[in-house]
């Protein structure tokens, strides 16, 4: 019965603002399939410890880290350590399942030899039709949301 209350409930994403030590995710807002993830994410990360979130269409994304483009930031996730350390696509995730206790049983095949490329390329896979899961917001239809893949 708690677990169905749980899925239900809204979640707050926690902003970098509010835990300036956490790791923050940088991932499309304007994208439904991205939002759910990370509002998921935010739910297994009990009370905002390890993991802050923006989206890449909030200004905030270019003021603190002017090195990363709109285009990449459209091409994959994003996440910046609280060291720095910058990781993308399926490298973000898999360095997820080493943040999250949740995510900690997806480790050891994520971290299989020689395994990133098939990573790589599911993720790729996904996020190049995330759309077709639909769009949080109206401002998508200026074209201003398009995938930028090639």
């Amino acid at each position: 019965m708690s677990n169905a209350k749980d899925k239900t409930r809204p979640v707050q994403l926690p902003t970098p603002a509010e835990n300036p030590q956490a790791d923050i995710v940088i991932f499309d807002g304007h994208c439904k399939f991205c939002t759910d993830q990370v509002k998921k994410l935010a739910r297994w990360d009990k009370n905002g410890r390890r993991l802050v979130f923006l989206s890449l269409h909030d200004p905030e994304v270019a003021k603190r880290f002017p090195d990363l483009s709109y285009d990449q930031l459209m091409e994959k996730m994003h996440i910046v350590n609280r060291h720095g350390r910058q990781y993308e696509g399926a490298a973000a995730f898999r360095y997820l399942t080493t943040r999250l206790p949740r995510l900690y049983w997806l480790a050891p095949l994520l971290y299989l030899p020689f395994s990133m490329p098939l990573w790589s390329w599911g993720y790729r896979q996904i996020a190049k039709r995330r759309y077709w899961m639909g769009q949080t917001e109206d401002v998508c239809d200026s074209g201003a949301c398009r995938t930028h893949f090639k």
